[in-house]
């Protein structure tokens, strides 16, 4: 990690985090409302914990970024371009068009521009077919036809083969140069639809990603730090703002895996569960060697299938600003106030019963206008606080893997909802610097790099695949921007497929390492 000067600051929905990181040493942090122009606010972030520490903006060495900014742009259907989708895969996969399972919604803005031509690999890396040079060249006159400046190329097979994808994409930029063009072999695993899901979201997202990298740049610009700066992707880790702009999609579920990767730094435990409680929800999560662990099953973001990698996080409908509503059986949430709990609350002088008054009320939460909590009955609070635990336990029991109780690490602002024992924990712990874990977690990430793909043991033998997939995984890393020295395996799984001749293997094999400053 070094002993040079970093700032990590994560953009939630709710508040802006920010810390500023001196080797292992965090020597200030600030909390701060999100504003709606959120370039400002990571500024205003960014400037109080230069104030705070008295560091000059020159000592900054790098500055790392958690945004929701695609995320939500995606889920909430707004800023998103018109896609041509081409499909190499023909005579195969007729039957199964591009975007069929798509929310009509989400197809509307994205546009049904789909092109089927003749292509794709065989899953030991042949051909199903010749590329169709000429099918390939027609579909491009029909995307600048349609003003279509966002491009998806997938093809069947084509993390084992990307020479298909590659051809296809110098066919598309002979036609429209100034496109955007994203390759499915880049992002996604084997599975061409959710492979193809991603690749498509990932195009329609490249102007917004260009209009996020610039303004952050003109903000350092403007704060004088004359540094480079990293953006936090969805496995924990880092990659350059250059690569951020060519795969945004990569940075969606960000903000969980930033509180995950924080709490392992801040409280010295690599294999936890971690609750990180905020203003509307509780993420949950299991840490495994310090990484968030993955998730093996298809994710769904906005109504859509994919199968890049993601953290496995299951969100809890609970937070500090979560309505608490009371009748014969008090419920807490989902509903919540939000970025307005500091004016809606009950202590902030506010109408609205939260559960963060709940807390106050009990005497474990030391927060704006107690004696106005404790005003609240006895036995409401004391069922607001049970609930308050059991939706954690409940949350906590669907995440774990084993009876065996684990440790469970609680970060977030919404922490101090919790004080007592949860079941299914051998010990509760809540780490110095627990609210702002998500930028700490921002500013020690590490890069990674990953692979996934087939082998024929049969062909070139097991020590020389897994020495292949670990190569690939390392030139991955070393373009996000790692450091060649400090590359490890983290992660490396074979999985045999019996049904396939030739001792087929999939590999996956993840590495990370220190940034390269």
């Amino acid at each position: 990690m070094g002993s040079g000067i970093r700032i990590g600051v994560d953009v939630g929905g709710t508040n802006t985090d920010a810390v500023l990181m001196e080797g292992t040493t965090v020597r200030a942090s600030c909390k701060s409302p999100t504003s709606a122009n959120v370039s400002d606010g990571i500024a205003g972030a960014i400037r109080g914990v230069l104030d705070a520490s008295g560091t000059a903006p020159a000592a900054v060495r790098a500055v790392m970024l958690g945004t929701t900014h695609f995320t939500n742009a995606f889920v909430e259907r707004r800023n998103l371009l018109e896609v041509g989708v081409l499909r190499l895969a023909l005579p195969a996969t007729r039957g199964l068009p591009p975007m069929v399972d798509w929310p009509e919604d989400l197809a509307a803005v994205i546009g049904r521009h789909h092109f089927l031509v003749a292509g794709g690999n065989q899953f030991d890396g042949r051909a199903i077919a010749p590329l169709d040079e000429a099918a390939v060249a027609a579909a491009a006159r029909d995307m600048v036809a349609g003003n279509l400046q966002a491009v998806a190329i997938s093809a069947v097979f084509s993390p084992v083969s990307a020479a298909m994808e590659e051809r296809a994409a110098e066919i598309v930029r002979e036609a429209l140069p100034d496109a955007d063009v994203t390759l499915s072999s880049r992002i996604g695993r084997l599975g061409l639809l959710e492979r193809e899901n991603a690749a498509i979201m990932n195009a329609s997202l490249a102007r917004l990603a260009a209009h996020v990298v610039s303004s952050f740049r003109r903000a350092l610009e403007e704060l004088r730090i004359d540094a480079p700066f990293y953006f936090s992707q969805n496995d924990g880790t880092l990659m350059s703002a250059e690569y951020a702009e060519k795969y945004p999609v990569l940075t969606f579920a960000c903000g969980p895996t930033n509180s995950m990767r924080g709490a392992a730094f801040l409280s010295g435990i690599d294999s936890a569960l971690v609750a990180d409680i905020g203003g509307t929800t509780t993420d949950i999560g299991m840490l495994v060697n310090g990484f968030p662990r993955e998730s093996s099953v298809m994710v769904d973001v906005g109504g859509v299938r994919t199968n890049f990698r993601m953290p496995d996080v299951l969100a809890v409908g609970l937070g500090g600003g979560s309505r608490v509503h009371a009748g014969e059986e008090t419920r807490i949430g989902p509903d919540s106030v939000g970025y307005e709990l500091t004016r809606s609350a009950l202590v902030f002088g506010g109408d609205v019963l939260t559960a963060t008054d709940l807390a106050v009320a009990a005497g474990y939460a030391d927060l704006g206008d107690t004696e106005r909590a404790r005003l609240l009955p006895r036995p409401l609070v004391q069922r607001g606080v049970d609930e308050i635990h059991r939706l954690i336990e409940e949350g906590v029991d669907r995440m774990k893997t084993s009876a065996e109780p684990v440790p469970l690490i609680l970060v977030g602002g919404g922490s101090v909802l919790v004080n007592r024992e949860i079941a299914g924990t051998s010990e509760v712990i809540v780490p110095p610097h627990a609210g702002v874990a998500n930028a700490v977690g921002a500013s020690i990430a590490q890069v990674a790099g990953e692979v996934d793909r087939l082998w024929s043991y049969d062909a070139v033998g097991r020590e020389a695949a897994l020495e292949q997939a670990k190569n690939l995984a390392r030139e991955d890393a070393r373009a996000a921007g790692a450091r060649p020295g400090s590359l490890q395996v983290v992660d490396l799984e074979e999985l045999p497929l019996s049904y396939m001749p030739g001792n087929q293997v999939r590999i996956r094999v993840k590495v990370a390492g220190e940034l390269a400053l």
